[in-house]
C-alpha cells in the first residue's frame, strides 16, 4: 500500500460507516417516535420479484428508491503491471429483537415491551448487523465476463435471557441472498471502465406482501468501496478534460461514485483522480469527510452535531430509558452525551474552516483593516440587506430580480447544483457568508414550486462566477418550460434570514 493510502482509507471508512448508519435510528432515538417507525430507507436492494411486481424500476443516480441492484461504473488509470482492484461490499442485514415474556412452564411469548424486576426496560425492535465482503482483482486475470463472487448473509438466531428467569431476548435474521459481479472494459492504453453490479438473488415467497415483511431478506444501506494497487480513479464530477467523453458513457445505477480520501493539495486544474472511491446511495461531494469535531455517530451525517447533542441532552430520564430500551447505539449516544466534557461540546460550535477577506458590496465601503472579514466587526452587519445588495458579475451589477444562467463549476461544485446547469433563475437575495464569500439566492424559471420556495426563504445558492447574466427577454434552458416570474424578489415569512449572512445550509 503506498505511502499515505492507509490514512486516507481509514477516513474514507469514516465516512462509509456514517452512509452505512444514515437513518440507521434517528432523533429522538426512541421506538415510540414516529420517524422510527418508517427507516431502511437509502441503498435497499430487495428480492427482483417483489421490486417488479408492478414493472422494471428506473435507474437513479441514488439509491433512495428501492431496487434489487445497484450497478457503478467509473474509470480506472493503470499505472503498472500487475495492478489490483479491491472491492469491498457493505450493507446492513435485518435483524428482528423480539423481546419475549416466560410463561412459567418453560414457554415463552412474544411481547412488546417487559420490564424485570431490577427495573429495566426491554422493547422489541428492528436492529441491524454490518456485513462485508471483500474481492481482489488482478486486472490482468479478470476474464471478460468478469467475476461473480456471493455477498449475501446466512439467517440465524441467539437467545439472551433476561433476568430472574422474566423471559429471554430473541435475535432473528433471514437469509439475504446477493451476488456482486466486477467487469473491466478496456478503453484504451491503461485505460478501464470498471462495472461494479450487486443483486439480490432472492426471491420473495409473496411478491404482494408488504415491504416491512420482506426487508429482512434485503440489503440495507448497500455501499461499495474501491482501492486497488497500481491504479487510480478517475473523478465522474471533475474529470481531466481527456476522459470527459469516456465519463460520460458511464452509467451508475441506484449510487454515486465519488473521489475519497482527503482533497490532493496543489493541483493543476485539469480534473481530479484518485486511489479510492466512494459509490454510495447518497449524493456526495469528491472528497467527502466527516467533521473532525464530531466526537462520535449521531445517524443523521446531515445534521448538525451540536444542536443533535443539545437536544439529547435535554431528553427527560423516562424518555433516555426508553432510548436505551429501543437499541444499544441509542444507548452509547446517551452514555457519549451525558459524560461529554465540556471542551468536547465547545468544539462542537461555530468550527471555521477557513477566513479569507470579503470583497465589499457595490456601494459600500471597504471593511476596516483588522486582519478579519467585516462580520467579525462590531455593528459590522449594519447596513446589509440581502434583497438590494448587488455583487458584478461580468462587470454587469447583479442582485435581487436579476435573470442568470446557471453555470456551476466542474471543481468543488456541489453534485446536486450539478443537474441545474444551463438552467435560467431569477436572484431572490445577494447573501454574505461568515468566510467572507458571497452567495446568489436564486429560483430556478422552470420550478413549479419556486414561488413557494421564495416565500419560504428556501433557494439554491451559486457564486457570482457560477452564473451568466442574462437580460429579461433570454429563453429558458434548452428543453425548459418558461414560467413566469415576478420582477421582484420573493417576500419572505416573518422570522426570515434578513441578517444578510448565509451560514452554507440550504
Amino acid at each position: 500500500m503506498a505511502n499515505g493510502t492507509g490514512g486516507a482509507c481509514a477516513q474514507l471508512s469514516a465516512v462509509a460507516d456514517a452512509v452505512l448508519y444514515e437513518g440507521y435510528l434517528l432523533y429522538p432515538y426512541r421506538r415510540s417516535s414516529a420517524k422510527n417507525r418508517v427507516r431502511w430507507q437509502f441503498g435497499v436492494l430487495l428480492p427482483r420479484n417483489w421490486v417488479e411486481r408492478e414493472g422494471p424500476v428506473t435507474p437513479g443516480v441514488s439509491g433512495s428508491a428501492d431496487s434489487w441492484y445497484q450497478r457503478t461504473e467509473c474509470l480506472i488509470r493503470v499505472r503498472r503491471a500487475g495492478a489490483v482492484v479491491r472491492v469491498r461490499v457493505r450493507y446492513l442485514q435485518l435483524q428482528y429483537k423480539q423481546v419475549e415474556a416466560a410463561d412459567g412452564d418453560g414457554a415463552h411469548r412474544p411481547v412488546e415491551s417487559l420490564r424485570t424486576a431490577d427495573g429495566t426496560a426491554h422493547l422489541s425492535f428492528e436492529e441491524a448487523v454490518p456485513r462485508e465482503t471483500e474481492l481482489v482483482v488482478p486486472l490482468e486475470e479478470l476474464p471478460p465476463d468478469g467475476r461473480t463472487v456471493a455477498v449475501g448473509a446466512p439467517a440465524g438466531a441467539e437467545f439472551e435471557p433476561l433476568p430472574a428467569g422474566a423471559g429471554r431476548t430473541v435475535r432473528r435474521r433471514r437469509e439475504v441472498r446477493a451476488a456482486t459481479t466486477v467487469t473491466a472494459e478496456p478503453l484504451g492504453p491503461g485505460l478501464y471502465r470498471l462495472r461494479v453490479r450487486t443483486e439480490n438473488t432472492g426471491d420473495a415467497p409473496d411478491p404482494r406482501a408488504s415491504r416491512d415483511a420482506v426487508l429482512g431478506q434485503a440489503l440495507l444501506a448497500t455501499h461499495t468501496l474501491l482501492t486497488g494497487d497500481g491504479v487510480e480513479f478517475v473523478s465522474l464530477i471533475d474529470p481531466p478534460a481527456a476522459y470527459a467523453e469516456q465519463v460520460r458513457g458511464c452509467r451508475n445505477a441506484f449510487t454515486f461514485p465519488v473521489l475519497g480520501g482527503a482533497a490532493p493539495q496543489g493541483t493543476s486544474g485539469d480534473g481530479a483522480t484518485g486511489p479510492l472511491l466512494l459509490s454510495a446511495p447518497i449524493i456526495l461531494p469528491d472528497h467527502p469527510q466527516v467533521a473532525p469535531e464530531s466526537p462520535g455517530d449521531l445517524h443523521d451525517a446531515a445534521e448538525i452535531d451540536e444542536i443533535l447533542t443539545l437536544r439529547t441532552m435535554l431528553l427527560t430520564d423516562e424518555e433516555k430509558a426508553e432510548a436505551r430500551a429501543t437499541d444499544p447505539r441509542a444507548a452509547r449516544i446517551l452514555d457519549r452525551v451525558d459524560t461529554m466534557p465540556r471542551e468536547v461540546l465547545s468544539r462542537l460550535h461555530g468550527a471555521i474552516r477557513s477566513l479569507t477577506p470579503r470583497t465589499p458590496a457595490a456601494g459600500r465601503p471597504p471593511a476596516p483593516s483588522a486582519g478579519r472579514p467585516v462580520w467579525w466587526q462590531e455593528g459590522g452587519d449594519d447596513g446589509l440587506s440581502p434583497a438590494t445588495d448587488t455583487v458584478l458579475v461580468g462587470g454587469v451589477p447583479v442582485g435581487g430580480g436579476s435573470r442568470v444562467r446557471l453555470c456551476p463549476r466542474g471543481r468543488g461544485a456541489d453534485a446536486q447544483d450539478m443537474f441545474l446547469a444551463g438552467r435560467t433563475a431569477h436572484v431572490a437575495a445577494v447573501f454574505h457568508d461568515v468566510d467572507g464569500s458571497t452567495h446568489l439566492a436564486v429560483t430556478v424559471d422552470d420550478d413549479p414550486a419556486a414561488e413557494l420556495h421564495g416565500w419560504y426563504g428556501r433557494f439554491h445558492y451559486f457564486r457570482p462566477d457560477e452564473v451568466e447574466v442574462l437580460g429579461p427577454d433570454a429563453p429558458p434552458g434548452p428543453g425548459r418550460p418558461t414560467r413566469p416570474q415576478s420582477p421582484r424578489p420573493p417576500e419572505r415569512p416573518a422570522g426570515g434570514p434578513e441578517e444578510g449572512r448565509f451560514d452554507g445550509r440550504p
